[in-house]
């Protein structure tokens, strides 16, 4: 910490920095200890030997187990996140009509499926796609898991749709308004693509929301990579090693999403730059144009 002082806080005295150095060692010491004593609990259960990592190099763990899981995975989340983004987008703009009756329906919508949780969502959606027999045995659990995840990361996006077009200047929709645009032309034209790179990393976070609850489609039998993990360390004993590779497979995955929305967000807001640039200087142009040619006139004869 900064000795000198802040409009945060007043600059620590001699007395208060001897103690704050005290207090870090103390607590530096604590968790030194916290982390021996687990270390040893593990190694005294033999969980960290070397014969615990041995089945993840060996093919038939990640065939049987963990590949069939990141594929789950990554099925169940990115058809959640494209249609929870086309049902947020719907739900958002809806939220913005000029119609009642469509704010109603649309703010009734989120308002529910944004405080049901997740896992209940899944296990009423799979209950009565049993019950109508509506998909497949093998699809059961699959179709469950997305439309849980559509519903809620779908009523959220949809309040960050409309949060991010309400935080776009009043001048915009009022400039379109003036050049005789009709609202839906204005929506798609004008305001969704500014509001899109303000929007990029809410959205991002919560397509990460979107990717790591999609582990909870375990509990009604989906195969994703959490329950992979479980079962290769149920068949070969090894619970914490297999956990601590599956812990590793989605923190790879989910920096791996953030770096590409990242990157996308990144080239919008380049493309953004460029052509207002573009656009500033063409008016530029056009007004010398435009106003030099009368002047000229005016200042003397042709």
């Amino acid at each position: 910490m900064s000795a000198k002082a802040t409009v945060l806080y007043d600059a620590p005295g001699p007395r208060a920095r001897v103690r704050n150095h005290i207090l870090s060692v103390v607590v530096a010491l604590v968790l030194v200890a916290v982390a021996w004593f687990v270390y040893r609990k593990l190694d005294e259960n033999g969980q960290l030997t070397a014969e615990k990592w041995k089945p993840f190099i060996e093919s038939s763990s990640w065939t049987t187990y963990l590949l069939p899981g990141i594929k789950g995975t990554l099925i169940a989340a990115a058809i959640s996140i494209v249609l929870a983004l086309i049902l947020g987008s719907i739900l958002g703009i809806g939220r913005l009509s000029d119609h009642r009756v469509v704010r109603a329906v649309a703010g009734t919508f989120v308002e529910v499926f944004r405080a049901i949780p997740v896992l209940i969502l899944m296990i009423f959606t799979y209950q009565l796609y049993a019950e109508y027999d509506v998909f497949k045995s093998k699809d059961l659990a699959l179709a469950a898991v997305v439309t849980g995840l559509t519903l809620y990361n779908g009523s959220v996006i949809a309040e960050i749709v409309r949060a991010g077009i309400l935080s776009l200047p009043k001048g915009q929709s009022e400039a379109a308004q003036a050049l005789g645009m009709r609202k839906n032309l204005m929506m798609r034209q004008v305001l969704l693509p500014q509001a899109v790179t303000a929007m990029l990393p809410a959205l991002v976070s919560q397509m990460v929301v979107a990717l790591k609850d999609s582990a909870l489609g375990y509990l009604i039998g989906y195969v994703e990579v959490v329950r992979s993990g479980q079962q290769l360390g149920s068949y070969y004993g090894n619970y914490l090693p297999a956990l601590l590779v599956v812990a590793a497979i989605m923190i790879v995955l989910n920096s791996t999403l953030s770096y590409v929305a990242t990157t996308l967000e990144a080239r919008l807001r380049r493309t953004r730059r460029v052509r207002g640039e573009g656009g500033v200087v063409s008016a530029g142009v056009v007004g010398v144009g435009g106003a030099g040619a009368p002047g000229m006139d005016l200042a003397g004869p042709k």
